[in-house]
Parts: C-alpha cells; sequence; structure tokens
C-alpha cells in the first residue's frame, strides 16, 4: 500500500543531481533531516542521464515504489508556471519548450522526471516545483528590460531563478532571529555552482541578480555572469559561433575560465594561497560582483535587516562571507569573526552589537520541495 506521506525528491542543478525520501514527520520537524539521500555530479552521470539516476535512485534502502508523491526541482517556468503543478503530458511539453532558456537546467529535470517513473509504482502523482514562481512578485519595473516594448509583450523579460533556496533562507531566517518575517528586508545570497542574490521585503521577491536565464548576474563556477551585450556582438562579428559562445559562457567562464584551475572554489584558494595569480584574480572578481549584487539588492529594498547566506559556497566559505560583509560595514553589518570561521548550520555570525544581522542558513532546498509537492497532492 502507498504510503501518503513520504515523499521522494529528485533536485537536478547544473552540477549535480541531489535525491532524498522524507517521511511527514521530518517536513514538519524542519531540521532537513531526511530517512535517505545521496548526491552524484552530473559529470559522473555521464551521458545517459535517465539511465544513471534510475541507478541512484535504486541504491536507495527505502522501498521507492511505496512513497506518496515525487517532488521535481525545474529551474524555468517562466511566466506559464506560478507554482507547483502535478506533472502530466502538458507540463511535460511545456518544461521542455522552456529548456531552450534554461539549457543546464530543464532537460536535466525531464530526465529526472523519467527516471522517477520507471522507479515509483504507477499512479503515483509527480509534481513539478520551479525555481522562479518566488521570483513572481518582482514589480514591473524590476523584470523588464530596456529594450523595445515588444520584447515586454513576447515575455522576453528578467524571471530570476534560485527561487526555492531564497525562500527557505528568508524563512528560517526570520524564525533564526525571531523576528517576523513580514517586517524584514532580507538580501539574501545563494552562492554555489550557480549563484543569485535577492531581495525580499517582507517574504516576497522584489528584485534578484538572474534575469532571463541562470546566466545573468554574478561571477559563478563555470558561468559567466552578466556581460556587456556589446562583447558577444563583438566575439559574433569576429568569429565566434552562437554555439561556441554559448559553451563558453556556460562552462568554460567563472571561476573556471578566470582561474584556469577549477570551478571549485575551494581548489581556487589552494591555488591562490600558493601564488597562483589567476586564481586569485578569480577570487577578487567573485567577491566583487557579489557585493555588487548584494549593494544594488540594498538598494531595492531601501535598506537591510539581514545578509543571509546560504548554498555551498555560502555556507561553507568563512572567507567569502567575511569579505562580502565587510563591504557593508558602512551600514551596520559586522561579522564575529571566530564564531563565522566555524559556523555550521543555521546561525547568525554577527558582531554583538551590528545593526545589520550577518545570517548562515542550511540549505535544504529537497525539504522544501518535499513540503511543496505534500501540500500540493495531500491536502
Amino acid at each position: 500500500m502507498r504510503c501518503e506521506t513520504d515523499v521522494l525528491v529528485i533536485n537536478t542543478g547544473s552540477t549535480s543531481v541531489k535525491v532524498a525520501v522524507y517521511s511527514k514527520a521530518q517536513m514538519d520537524s524542519g531540521s532537513g533531516d531526511a530517512q535517505w539521500s545521496a548526491t552524484s555530479s552530473l559529470a559522473s552521470v555521464g551521458e545517459d542521464r535517465v539511465g544513471s539516476i534510475v541507478q541512484l535512485l535504486r541504491s536507495s534502502p527505502i522501498a521507492l515504489d511505496a512513497v506518496g508523491v515525487v517532488g521535481h526541482r525545474i529551474v524555468h517556468g517562466a511566466d506559464r508556471f506560478d507554482g507547483p503543478v502535478v506533472v502530466d503530458e502538458a507540463v511535460l511539453g511545456e518544461i521542455a519548450t522552456l529548456a531552450k532558456f534554461a539549457p543546464l537546467h530543464n532537460q536535466v529535470g525531464l530526465d529526472g522526471i523519467a527516471a522517477a517513473r520507471r522507479v515509483v509504482a504507477g499512479g503515483t502523482a509527480h509534481v513539478a516545483v520551479f525555481d522562479t514562481s518566488f521570483h513572481r512578485t518582482m514589480p514591473a519595473a524590476t523584470v523588464a528590460y530596456g529594450g523595445p516594448y515588444e520584447w515586454v509583450a513576447q515575455g522576453l523579460r528578467r524571471y530570476g531563478f534560485h527561487g526555492i533556496s531564497h525562500e527557505w533562507a528568508a524563512q528560517r531566517s526570520a524564525q533564526l532571529l525571531q523576528r517576523p518575517l513580514a517586517e524584514l528586508r532580507l538580501v539574501t545570497c545563494h552562492l554555489g555552482g550557480g549563484c543569485s542574490i535577492a531581495a525580499v521585503d517582507g517574504g516576497r521577491s522584489v528584485d534578484t541578480t538572474m534575469g532571463f536565464t541562470p546566466l545573468d548576474g554574478v561571477v559563478m563556477a563555470t558561468r559567466s555572469g552578466s556581460v556587456d551585450p556589446g562583447l558577444f556582438i563583438h566575439l559574433l562579428r569576429t568569429g565566434t559561433s552562437v554555439d561556441s559562445l554559448e559553451e563558453i559562457l556556460e562552462r568554460q567562464s567563472g571561476l573556471l575560465g578566470l582561474s584556469g584551475v577549477s570551478a571549485d572554489l575551494r581548489n581556487v584558494v589552494a591555488a591562490r594561497d600558493t601564488g597562483n595569480e589567476r586564481a586569485r584574480l578569480a577570487i577578487d572578481v567573485f567577491v566583487h560582483r557579489v557585493a555588487a549584487g548584494v549593494g544594488s539588492m540594498v538598494a531595492a529594498l531601501g535598506g537591510i535587516d539581514a545578509l543571509v547566506f546560504t548554498g555551498g559556497i555560502g555556507e561553507h566559505s568563512d572567507e567569502i562571507r567575511s569579505r562580502v560583509a565587510e563591504r557593508f560595514a558602512f551600514l551596520g553589518a559586522r561579522i564575529h569573526h571566530e564564531v563565522n570561521r566555524v559556523a555550521v548550520g543555521d546561525i547568525d555570525v554577527s558582531a554583538l552589537d551590528a545593526d545589520v544581522r550577518v545570517v548562515l542558513i542550511a540549505s535544504h532546498e529537497e525539504l522544501a520541495i518535499a513540503r511543496s509537492a505534500h501540500l500540493l497532492v495531500f491536502t
């Protein structure tokens, strides 16, 4: 008999596939603990992603054919999805159509759905949870580009991403600070393989650094972030093909492209510490772009109550947290350096007398997806 309280989650990102199974009690606790979880890098998954994800799922000690619902992270929902939806053939078609806007993400999400359908019992509901949904509250002046108005009419606009993570980080920050979310102005920094920063006013997204695609915004692991569009025109006019340009911007830029060492910040830091000047430049550029993104979000909010870090880099790099936060000491953001150095999990790493709190929140995208999927199907 299918258990209506257990949820299987498949979180497909640009660099990894994470899977987890949660009971109703675990979802209610909010601790992030799962019955079972596993992660595989996309590099190790190989060309047969569906088959590889099937193998990853079948390694579970949990009876996956007995779960009640499967939740899937889908990155780009554009203006077609404003919340979680039960997956049917029409939804699959829409997600596939939107893959052209997020080539590193949506197709992997579809592969995750295909893999889960092979493993779980027939008739089990699959729910797509979109990274773009949280940012649907951004005002018109924020989402419109400065091109011709036809772009607005055609949906060529800023959408924002990492919404599942930003929403979770905002909610947990309010709980940690013991203040109502409705009265907080938060700048949330999701820093990982992909990076984005959001302005969250009273729990609602009002701005973010990513735009039409997840390529926009700050420097990332292998993605360039924002670049003068005139540079693209120059490269295209001087012989770079569209496909080559996409490859450069998506997979050969960011920390990897600047450092020539690695897309992993830990390896870049190690190289810098041995005197590698390209690695030093990569880290300095990363810090500068993140700080600039935070500054623009503070402006969008008209102030800030807390600066929030989450994601792989946000959680594990005390240096990045410290260097970014110190740029905003003039606003009252001050870190307690000893606490920050050893910080783990959800914790306020601010100096005691800081006017702007600096907060570390453990990323639990899988738990957030599980809750959304369960809520949609069983309530």
